[in-house]
């Protein structure tokens, strides 16, 4: 039954594709409404909407404003296996809006060669994470690529998976080894940990942490005074609150939340994460999307029924877009990212 919906919905949504005008999306999922605090971000009437479908792996999704858009803008994600940048724009569909995305050379580099998370600098600039070029990036004005960082300490970086900015520009980063095509026994692997990472506007990079095994999503509080990293690793499902110093260098760590511990959901380590304006943490992991309070008390989660590996604020801040496997969907949502 799962394979027909699934094809069903891959159908519907092929024949939207380009040119699209419609407003009309497959509904899928379910939200999870554990706590009551929940129906003050998540509407009693929201809906998980599937924008578009067909991709490998999609992931971490960012939103791009655009004035003469009239609806704002657009979504970029990356469809890491095929080694592509997505572009998503209401009333028009998906198209490839950068190929190669993560991996420039000409022999095969494993199952996920492309690109993974994906922000926006002050300047508007793309900066990537590259699994396949296993590097920090910017896309320039001119359209071309520079390289931000590669490697530490004259080691190159595992495979760069997710970034967050921090208002003074300064970039903190995940590296896992999720990109090397052997993974841990991959031979041309040089950092023997996985590391979470800072890049200085000055080139410095710094390792910041070394301790998570699998450092995956990572992302700021509203005020940037605590960096949340999830750890991918199943055996220690615990998502970290890093205090960040005076100096931008990160603090001991506390737990922040562990899905061992919490019966209502399975224990799962975590993948991307977003923070909304109030400080909620919204964790893609164990099952859904974790809707997480200041606090790390489990309020709820959205459920699509695939694996979710990212999530991103976008249009005015309160519409909440998922990167679920194979999808691209969004939920509305009451409260608004943080930034917006």
């Amino acid at each position: 039954m799962k394979y027909l919906i699934t094809l069903t919905l891959l159908v519907a949504l092929e024949a939207a594709g380009l040119g699209q005008n419609t407003t009309n999306f497959a509904h899928i999922g379910r939200i999870d409404r554990f706590e009551n605090e929940i129906n003050q971000l998540i509407p009693k009437d929201a809906k998980i909407e599937v924008l578009c479908g067909g991709f490998e792996w999609s992931e971490g999704p960012v939103w791009v404003p655009e004035k003469n858009n009239k609806y704002g803008g657009f979504v970029l994600f990356s469809d890491i296996p095929n080694n592509v940048i997505m572009k998503w724009q209401e009333g028009v569909g998906a198209s490839d809006f950068m190929k190669p995305a993560g991996y420039t050379g000409v022999a095969d580099y494993g199952r996920e060669p492309g690109s993974n998370g994906l922000a926006l600098d002050s300047l508007g600039r793309l900066v990537l994470c590259e699994h396949g070029d296993r590097r920090i990036s910017v896309v320039t004005k001119g359209g071309g690529k520079v390289t931000l960082a590669d490697r530490w300490n004259g080691k190159r970086f595992n495979s760069p998976n997710d970034l967050a900015i921090r208002k003074n520009g300064d970039i903190y980063f995940t590296d896992p080894i999720y990109g090397l095509p052997k993974r841990a026994n991959d031979p041309m692997r040089e950092i023997d940990f996985c590391g979470v990472y800072r890049l200085e506007k000055d080139g410095t990079v710094s390792l910041q942490y070394k301790e998570i095994s699998r450092p995956n999503g990572i992302g700021f509080s509203p005020d940037h005074n605590t960096l949340y990293v999830a750890n991918s690793d199943g055996r220690d499902p615990v998502w970290r609150a890093f205090p960040v110093k005076k100096d931008g260098s990160l603090g001991v760590p506390k737990v922040f939340f562990d899905s061992s511990k919490d019966d209502r959901v399975p224990r799962s380590g975590g993948d991307g994460l977003k923070v909304d304006k109030k400080g909620n943490v919204f964790a893609t992991g164990a099952g859904g999307v974790l809707i997480l309070s200041p606090k790390g008390e489990l309020l709820g989660r959205l459920v699509t029924g695939e694996s979710i590996a990212n999530v991103a604020w976008g249009n005015n801040g309160s519409t909440l877009y998922l990167t679920s496997d194979m999808y691209l969907c969004r939920i509305k949502t009451k409260t608004t990212g943080a930034g917006f």
